[in-house]
């Protein structure tokens, strides 16, 4: 069976690819991969403190794989330690990078050209399925999952700390995404089949952060076109 580790955000996509590949049995996953905020000991983008995901990791008994990266990499700098990482992984006999995107088209040729350096094989099971029907597969397969991260562009406080079922695909206006493929919202999953206990956490404030980028910052070519305010809710194992 092929050897692969997932590249693991602690939210409901890479969550559906994991489940979607136990079912299958025709890949391995064998180890999450995280990109960790070093800076502040959190899931990048997501915001989620590491307790929480190695925690999440305990549950799903997979090992976990962390990667340290500043706050404030560079693309230079970013590819560097992302390629040192997966060299590693390849020497541990890997031969696949699982990935949960859905149809950003630029991204997934991105990832497969980065991994093409290593000769690992870039795997998409969730690719060009529709994001409301897999949101809804999600939720019913008896996953929970609560609103870590929102993009203030396009959801206000409100929808930041909720949990994801039927009432919050309802009510998400009609410019977000179902699963937030662009970057509209994040999650992170505590329950559901594969876990072998809920991940007990308490909920606690939310925050406005905002990250205007500086003049340093290669990572975005059109800085004036970036989203940079993000609502957090802060979670707290228990």
């Amino acid at each position: 069976m092929t050897k692969a580790y997932l590249n693991w955000s602690s939210g409901k996509d890479a969550m559906l690819a994991l489940h979607q590949l136990q079912q299958s049995q025709e890949i391995s996953i064998q180890n999450l991969v995280t990109t960790v905020n070093a800076d502040f000991n959190r899931v990048s983008m997501h915001g989620l403190p590491i307790e929480l995901l190695e925690k999440q990791a305990e549950s799903l008994q997979l090992p976990l794989h962390q990667i340290p990266l500043s706050g404030q990499v560079s693309m230079q700098t970013y590819n560097q330690v992302m390629q040192e990482h997966t060299e590693l992984l390849k020497a541990e006999g890997f031969t696949h990078a699982v990935f949960g995107d859905i149809f950003l088209e630029d991204l997934k040729t991105y990832r497969e050209e980065q991994l093409q350096k290593v000769e690992i094989q870039a795997v998409f099971p969730l690719w060009k399925k529709e994001t409301k029907s897999l949101l809804k597969e999600f939720i019913d397969l008896g996953y929970k999952a609560i609103v870590v991260c929102t993009n203030a562009k396009y959801l206000d406080e409100s929808f930041c700390g909720r949990m994801i079922d039927h009432d919050f695909i309802n009510d998400l206006p009609p410019n977000v995404d179902a699963c937030g493929e662009n970057g509209e919202f994040h999650t992170f999953v505590f329950d559901g089949p594969l876990f072998s206990f809920p991940v007990e956490f308490e909920l606690g404030e939310k925050v406005l952060r905002d990250y205007a980028p500086s003049d340093e910052d290669d990572c975005h070519q059109e800085p004036q076109s970036w989203d940079h305010k993000f609502w957090y809710a802060d979670l707290k194992l228990k």
